[in-house]
């Protein structure tokens, strides 16, 4: 593997205080001065602890038994024409790490009592599977209770079904009851983001069936990388044919990264170290971007590894946490101090910002946990109090800017802050999870025996 990019004292600091130019944001970015003791830990963690639980009553009070609630309108949302529970699923770990008992109880008996897949629709595999699967998974491990296990599990006997595909590769949707599938032309993200579920699954029922399914699609998507070992953003689930080859790290990708490294450290798996070790040096070759605002991942052709955009995100943010895991420490905080320097550039992080102009693209905020991912990551591994100061700031706007009256709403413009319908069930899984977890000294969860699935659910490592 190449040696890592060494940064000098004046890119480092550049990396820090690049943003001069932009005001307000950079004087917060400049006031990191890794003193922990700027910030009051247990402080913070009561603050998250209580935004959630304002976020939560908004819930209960107009959502209840609804996937999701909107939150300017007041009124529920369901995903499905029947309500798969994604909010009370999704939130229960965060409830119980948070020691909130009484919510996680009544959180509980709705999911046993309502919660039924037994249903003629169609839902999409990939968002199914992170949330509401990989939620029951963590729910078992952490409660305890097999009813949680014997709904996972049924859960993923109707979705597996959307492997039954030429190449193995799952089909974007999958109908719960009938089994039918629709949406050959699919992404990475979507066709690779299934070991770490399928597998605790697999370890917990003692039926290596679901691992084996998720590990051939791994298997199949990795044989159609380029020469250059970069991946395609569009495959064809039938045919195995590229659709869409420009390469990047964000959405449509990220989390198949994720799950390759991920999949290698939670099952000792060496066939996954195996893939992931090239593919994080083509990554690391001919996406990364060092520019004077700091360290960045752009997009490229897969073939011929020539930049095609200067692209980056919100969901890009949650590389520096796989960069940490990874032990690249040096990169990880590198592209951390970008991370957060895209958020203070308009307070909120938007959506896709070009990090060759510093100007937004795409303004959205849908309350996305990333950046404060990356925060968590890096203070577990560092202890430094920067990370500290960056969920502080970062929480700060985040209150003040998507805070309504009865719960919290996405951003539909980062430049204008004017709110959108919206609160979708991250928020509750990661987004305050990671924010809480970052200033948590209860010992509750041991972040070097777990691993996160995309979704901010623990698994146990052992």
């Amino acid at each position: 593997m190449k040696k890592y990019l060494r940064l000098s004292g004046a890119i480092l600091f550049l990396l820090i205080v690049g943003f001069q130019a932009q005001g307000q944001a950079l004087e917060t970015a400049v006031s990191l001065d890794g003193n922990s003791q700027t910030v009051d830990k247990k402080e913070m963690a009561n603050r998250v602890k209580a935004e959630f639980m304002h976020a939560w009553k908004g819930y209960k009070t107009y959502a209840w038994g609804y996937d999701a609630l909107q939150p300017l309108s007041k009124k529920p949302h369901n995903w499905y024409k029947k309500s798969l529970l994604m909010t009370p699923v999704d939130a229960f770990d965060t409830m119980i790490l948070m020691d909130l008992t009484d919510e996680a109880n009544e959180a509980k008996a709705l999911i046993f009592k309502e919660l039924d897949f037994d249903v003629d629709m169609d839902v999409q595999n990939f968002e199914v599977s992170i949330r509401v699967f990989g939620g029951l998974l963590s729910a078992y491990e952490l409660d305890g209770d097999r009813r949680f296990l014997s709904l996972a599990e049924d859960l993923a006997k109707r979705l597996i079904k959307a492997f039954d595909s030429p190449t193995g590769m799952p089909y974007r949707y999958v109908n719960l009851k009938t089994g039918a599938t629709s949406g050959a032309i699919s992404n990475p993200a979507e066709i690779g983001t299934y070991l770490v579920e399928y597998g605790t699954l697999s370890k917990h029922t003692g039926n290596p069936v679901y691992y084996q399914a998720a590990l051939k699609a791994m298997n199949a998507l990795y044989a159609l990388r380029s020469p250059l070992n970069l991946t395609a953003e569009g495959i064809n689930v039938e045919t195995g044919k590229v659709t869409n080859p420009e390469s990047h790290i964000s959405g449509c990708i990220d989390s198949y990264l994720e799950y390759m490294l991920k999949g290698s450290i939670l099952f000792k798996d060496q066939e996954l170290t195996a893939m992931w070790t090239p593919t994080l040096e083509a990554v690391n070759k001919y996406l990364a971007d060092q520019t004077p605002d700091g360290l960045w991942y752009g997009h490229a052709d897969m073939y011929s590894g020539n930049r095609t955009a200067s692209s980056y995100g919100a969901l890009d943010a949650f590389f520096s946490g796989t960069l940490a895991l990874t032990n690249d420490l040096e990169r990880a905080a590198a592209l951390q101090s970008s991370n957060y320097k895209m958020w203070m550039l308009n307070d909120i992080e938007p959506e896709v910002m070009n990090y060759r102009t510093m100007k937004v693209d795409y303004g959205t905020y849908a309350l996305r946990p990333e950046n404060f991912e990356g925060a968590y990551y890096l203070y577990q591994y560092t202890n430094d109090g920067r990370y500290l100061e960056m969920g502080k700031n970062m929480f700060n706007n985040l209150v003040k800017f998507c805070r309504t009256d009865d719960a919290y709403a996405a951003l539909k413009d980062v430049r204008t802050k004017e709110k959108q319908d919206s609160m979708e069930s991250f928020f509750f899984a990661e987004t305050l999870k990671y924010a809480y977890l970052l200033f948590d000294d209860s010992g509750k969860l041991d972040f070097h025996k777990v691993i996160f699935n995309t979704e901010a659910h623990p698994y146990r490592m052992d």
